[in-house]
């Protein structure tokens, strides 16, 4: 099936650190919805690029993800940051938060890879998955699903406790509310129900390619334990602890940022 896309809003030329990069807003399709989002390409001419599909977390938007993405482009690598449908009262894709689900997000990104791999400039063979938090959950069960089409899976302070958060909220799942308020956004029923139908350590064992999981020691969102559990669950997984690192590594990005550029260098030949 040819793949069609919606024209380009906007070009600008962009740099980081000196190195240059051109960005291009870009909406995509999953089914009906439309998924919006950046597409940073490395100045230059180069044919094809190895891309970087980063993903944000829980009632984020692509703000979250455009540091990294600056600092990967600037080094070479495409990369694509989106919107998840519902996925913040910021995103600019179709839906509302009481609509979302980690499965409707994984949806989503599924959407996502397919129509980033079918563009032109990007080599097939090196694509990559990088997501925070939640959008770090949502990546690990889209690569588990598509091992094949994944090069490389980066996780930064992944949203592993989710579904024990909502197990010990919600022991009778007869007793999940149609709505509810969770850190500042209200969520639907659906969010609660598709995260208790499956076990997300049974289903990373499906992804057998190389891991990079990047966390602090000081997190009390998400406990390191459950990086250190996946570690352990995956095949070929490395786990970088960021000492005195809470969620979200806003204070300093270098050192996160270095570690998953040197990742994605050490595995693009």
């Amino acid at each position: 099936m040819k793949l069609s896309f919606p024209p380009v809003l906007r070009s600008v030329f962009g740099s980081k650190d000196g190195q240059a990069f051109h960005t291009e807003e870009l909406f995509l399709k999953n089914g009906s919805r439309d998924i919006y989002g950046v597409l940073y390409r490395p100045a230059g001419h180069k044919r094809r690029w190895p891309v970087v599909i980063l993903s944000h977390g829980f009632g984020g938007c692509t703000g979250n993800c455009v540091p990294y993405a600056e600092i990967f482009a600037a080094h070479g690598f495409a990369c694509y940051v989106f919107d998840f449908c519902g996925g913040g009262s910021a995103s600019r894709s179709s839906g509302q938060m009481t609509g979302m689900s980690v499965l409707t997000e994984a949806a989503d990104l599924d959407a996502v890879l397919s129509q980033i791999r079918a563009l032109p400039c990007v080599d097939t063979r090196r694509v990559f998955l990088w997501g925070e938090s939640q959008g770090g959950f949502v990546s690990a069960y889209v690569a588990a699903q598509r091992p094949n089409d994944v090069r490389g899976l980066i996780l930064f302070y992944p949203a592993f406790v989710l579904q024990d958060a909502i197990r010990a909220q919600y022991p009778n799942p007869s007793d999940i509310p149609e709505t509810a308020f969770i850190m500042d956004n209200w969520i639907g029923a659906v969010y609660a129900r598709d995260a208790l139908s499956f076990d997300i350590y049974e289903v990373m064992r499906g992804y057998r390619g190389d891991v990079l999981i990047v966390h602090g020691d000081q997190d009390a969102l998400v406990p390191l334990s459950y990086a250190q559990r996946a570690q352990q669950v995956y095949a070929s997984a490395e786990l970088k602890v960021i000492p005195g690192g809470y969620h979200g590594f806003w204070d300093a990005l270098d050192v996160p940022a270095s570690m998953a550029l040197n990742f994605l260098n050490a595995h693009i030949h």
